[in-house]
């Protein structure tokens, strides 16, 4: 516990997370602070380039194997499971429409990879390394859970249809294609390759990632103040709750996988994660009578926070107590 206390407390007093913490008070104060709609565009673009090229070239100094791919398979049924679960609680908990529980199931299913990436620093802080490829465990668990909303509330006969179009939104979707094509350059170019530039996606990596955290900061803040009537104490407890409930069955994942120390913490904080990029581009076409007040301040305004300050900590000493 004390091991658990020290690492929150070195974690909230970093200078990411207080970045997050400046921009979520002047939002709520109603500040006008902002970040330029294409400057957060830029920061997104680089913190996504760069986790997925240090990734690729990281596997390409370990290489291909069985590994790689039962940790894929993995991640993958974790995105296709927790939506289930994830909207049977809420079914129960609260009093939301099926579109509604199966559009917040599906954040909980998908990842988040600001998350991810803070994670990641965190890991590298402290000296802890980990599996390259988690990067390309973190792309291929964007999308499954989409799918498992959407067959949830077509069983349940509200008509949602998994059309070309939305294939399109979700293969396509721009985060999940330089995340990938960067990890793809990294394994094709390797050691040689980051070394080449790593003075842009090395060095600069921890301040940019302060300038995103400041306007997730921001957006959560104004999330938060729009959509508080629907944010009920029920609600407020889910989204602190199934991050846990996530993030334990990531760590059973990763222990049956048997994936490092570093690499057990990067499944734990996946599993835990909700997504607020890529899960409301879908749904926006998917499900488009499922209210964005609803799942955008839960997954960013409750869920994100916690998990940048109290939960990365927790994920962190999980994997270590399994290792």
């Amino acid at each position: 516990m004390t091991d658990i206390l020290a690492l929150a407390g070195n974690n909230l007093l970093s200078p990411m997370i207080l970045c997050f913490a400046l921009g979520l008070i002047a939002a709520l104060a109603r500040s006008d602070l902002s970040v330029p709609e294409a400057a957060a565009k830029a920061l997104s673009l680089y913190l996504l380039f760069a986790i997925g090229f240090k990734g690729g070239a990281a596997v390409a100094d370990n290489g291909l194997g069985f590994s790689l791919f039962s940790a894929l398979a993995a991640g993958v049924l974790l995105s296709v499971a927790l939506p289930f679960v994830a909207f049977a609680l809420l079914r129960v908990m609260t009093r939301f429409s099926v579109a509604d529980a199966a559009a917040v199931a599906a954040h909980y299913g998908s990842i988040s990879i600001v998350t991810f990436v803070t994670a990641t620093s965190v890991l590298e802080g402290r000296g802890i390394s980990s599996e390259g490829y988690m990067v390309a465990v973190a792309a291929a668990m964007e999308a499954p859970a989409i799918i498992s909303a959407l067959w949830i509330v077509a069983k349940a006969g509200d008509g949602a249809d998994v059309d070309t179009d939305l294939w399109r939104e979700i293969l396509l979707n721009g985060s999940i294609v330089l995340l990938v094509g960067s990890f793809l350059i990294g394994i094709a170019t390797g050691a040689d390759g980051l070394k080449a530039i790593a003075p842009f996606i090395v060095d600069p990596f921890k301040g940019i990632l302060c300038l995103f955290l400041l306007d997730m900061g921001v957006i959560a803040g104004r999330g938060l103040r729009e959509g508080r009537k629907h944010l009920t104490w029920p609600v407020v407890l889910f989204g602190l709750y199934m991050p846990l409930i996530g993030g334990t069955l990531g760590a059973l994942a990763a222990y049956l996988v048997g994936l490092s120390l570093g690499g057990t913490a990067l499944m734990i904080t996946l599993a835990a994660s909700a997504s607020y990029i890529a899960v409301p581009a879908a749904l926006r076409l998917a499900l488009p009578e499922a209210r964005p007040a609803i799942y955008l301040p839960l997954s960013l305004g409750v869920t994100f926070p916690f998990n940048l300050t109290l939960g990365i900590p927790l994920y962190v000493a999980l994997a270590s107590a399994i290792h």
